[in-house]
């Protein structure tokens, strides 16, 4: 291991250490005690020599004949990815998929805790979306200084992302969450992961077609 230092760990590795993980739990859920690579890899269409590669990045290995543990593998990769520890949220944008984030009880299970919801439309603003009342999202930069919120999710339309994006910056968060199918620029240190729903469905039809061919 690096001595003081973590290892970079590729963004395609990340993304696959996610899936792992949330496997893991549900895994961990039904008490199963081991499971082996080929079986991660059967569940996510990959190989098990990738998922055997992947897992080299957090120095954990598997027992001959058994596998891995569940419960030690889970509970590396949380520590890995900063799934052990709590982070403070604001969705942005009281639409429907913003309504339905802010009501999304998963959220707080794994450890992502939604303290606010905005909007800029004046009809949205003040309405309730469960426990939350709708703030304006011009009071961005101050609630997201003060109430030292870690992720800001970007759930409004695409032509809005940037503005909100700045809003958000402006008060110093330390990561986006980017919903729309914008690209969003912000500075180096403030890192942005771009979830986009046409994107996914061009690869699961891709992985549709592939599978078919076969």
């Amino acid at each position: 291991m690096n001595k003081g230092k973590e290892r970079q760990i590729p963004p395609s590795v990340v993304r696959r250490l996610t899936r792992y993980l949330a496997i893991l739990q549900e895994l961990r859920s039904r008490r199963t005690p081991w499971v082996s690579s080929s079986d991660l890899a059967d569940w996510l269409g990959l190989t098990s020599s990738t998922v055997r590669q992947d897992l080299t990045h957090v120095n954990f290995r598997g027992i001959s004949r058994k596998g891995y543990d569940v419960e030690g593998l889970a509970a590396t990769l949380a520590k890995t990815l900063g799934a052990d520890t709590t982070w403070s949220v604001a969705v942005v944008g009281a639409g429907n998929l913003g309504r339905a984030l802010a009501l999304h009880e998963e959220f707080a299970r794994r450890g992502f805790h939604i303290k606010g919801v905005f909007d800029s439309d004046p009809a949205k603003i003040g309405r309730r979306i469960g426990s939350f009342r709708v703030m304006d999202a011009l009071t961005l930069p101050r609630f997201v200084h003060e109430k030292k919120i870690d992720i800001g999710i970007i759930a409004v339309p695409s032509q809005a992302a940037q503005q909100v994006a700045d809003l958000l910056i402006a008060g110093r968060i330390r990561g986006l969450l980017n919903l729309t199918q914008t690209h969003i620029i912000a500075p180096k240190k403030v890192p942005i992961v771009a979830t986009r729903i046409v994107s996914s469905l061009q690869e699961l039809a891709h992985l549709i077609k592939r599978r078919h061919s076969l």
